[in-house]
């Protein structure tokens, strides 16, 4: 059983080519995950600056700044850190500061609108006032504590817990400009994207050599693989030569001797009044007779001298004998076709044989149809059973075993500027398909 066969080679070109557009797009795809990573990074890391600047306004500006009067709402405590806050706080990326209590009550705000308002803290801010950390978020503005700050763009909020003299504990907040932390982040991944997007470059670019070098290799090691097949071939088609000679100059000329003089016995006896003896040697000259008719057609499997003196119609004739022996219709659609070459027609040849020796093998088939034509300027046979067909686990099997005829001889069509194709289904027969340049 042969197997099918759709491959063609490719160019080692556009092969390499192939690989350098792949490379690229896996450059791009890392390049673009190495950038969002490196902006979450860097976005993490503005925000962990912004929590260090609260910490350090909360240090020098606000702690030295408050006082028990300031919860109480005293006016002079309250004017006193709002110096402090307009002095040393407040600045293009700080926009808004509120001191909170645990109950929700809003002590100072540089927005004197807010001072004196209670609003419920979010569970974070409780969290980040009992366990005394630093926590950021973005600002939710459609809060009603954050009414004023609408307008102002994206703001992280950063709270911080702070205490006064008498040990109270209150939670300072800061609004902070979000598009100067991503301006920062921005910052940092510029400072690494030309050395992370230039190394990607030079990973891709020294790529491209050892690409060609092992497209080199994958070429020779197909040109020295066709070499060896061409070559083996060669070697098979002049050991069948041979065999079929020996057996024509021979065994069949021997057979044939044997016939003829079994004949004569057979006269001979007759004469003689042997009637007995003379039906026994008829019978042997019969047998030899048919033993030199199988050796024939043995003799045109393995080489058909008919072949490049008479054309591809004779010998494609002469394959079908052995299927019309045993019971399959076997027809030939043989149109006029230009000339092949002599390595032309012994691979049209070689194909048929091989297709035709699988359908009385395998197939269970009861007719096939042989087909020879022109199209678009090949020589194309066709050759098409209604038998058993095969599967692809059938095809593995008998690739295992060791059967690789129609895989050498789609090989050798590629060789020859053909291709070979093979198409099974089981139940539905199967269809070979070979086309061969014309000289």
């Amino acid at each position: 059983m042969g197997e099918p066969r759709r491959t063609r080679h490719g160019g080692a070109g556009s092969a390499v080519l192939q690989f350098a557009i792949t490379g690229l797009v896996a450059v791009a795809l890392v390049g673009l995950a190495a950038f969002l990573l490196q902006r979450r990074a860097a976005a993490n890391q503005a925000i962990k600056e912004a929590r260090g600047v609260t910490r350090v306004i909360a240090s020098t500006a606000i702690m030295p700044n408050l006082s028990q009067s300031l919860v109480d709402g005293d006016p002079k405590a309250i004017r006193r850190i709002d110096r402090a806050v307009r002095t040393h706080v407040l600045t293009d990326q700080v926009r808004r500061v509120k001191i909170w209590t645990a109950d929700g009550h809003i002590v100072y705000s540089d927005e004197p609108r807010l001072v004196g308002a209670q609003y419920p803290l979010a569970k974070d801010d409780l969290e980040s006032l009992r366990e005394n950390k630093v926590t950021a978020d973005i600002s939710d503005l459609s809060a009603p504590e954050n009414r004023f700050e609408r307008g102002q763009g994206k703001l992280l909020e950063v709270y911080l817990p702070v205490h006064t003299p008498s040990g109270q504990p209150l939670l300072f907040e800061t609004y902070q400009r979000y598009g100067s932390i991503a301006h920062d982040a921005q910052e940092v991944w510029l400072a690494f994207a030309p050395a992370l997007g230039g190394a990607l470059l030079l990973l891709w670019i020294l790529q491209i050599p050892l690409a060609r070098s092992l497209a080199g290799r994958l070429r020779e090691g197909q040109r020295e693989r066709e070499a060896l097949l061409l070559r083996a071939m060669e070697a098979s088609d002049a050991e069948r030569r041979r065999i079929a000679a020996d057996l024509h100059d021979g065994v069949v000329q021997d057979l044939a001797g044997i016939s003829y003089g079994l004949e004569a016995g057979a006269e001979h006896a007759g004469t003689r009044g042997d009637p007995t003896g003379a039906g026994d040697m008829r019978r042997g000259a019969s047998a030899t007779r048919q033993s030199m008719r199988q050796l024939r057609s043995l003799l045109v499997e393995l080489h058909p001298p008919n072949l490049h003196a008479s054309g591809l119609e004779p010998a494609l004739s002469d394959l079908c004998a052995p299927l019309r022996a045993h019971g399959v219709d076997c027809e030939l659609d043989i149109e006029t076709v230009p000339r092949l070459s002599p390595p032309g027609e012994e691979l049209v040849f070689r194909a048929a044989q091989e297709a035709l020796r699988n359908v009385l093998a395998h197939a269970n088939a009861t007719r096939t149809v042989v087909r020879l034509a022109q199209e678009q300027g090949r020589v194309v046979l066709t050759v098409e059973d209604d038998g058993s067909g095969f599967t692809p686990d059938d095809v593995e099997q008998s690739r295992s075993d060791g059967h690789l005829g129609l895989s050498l001889l789609a090989d050798r069509a590629m060789d020859l500027g053909g291709a070979l194709d093979v198409d099974a289904e089981p139940g539905r027969g199967t269809r070979l398909r070979l086309e061969v340049a014309t000289p």
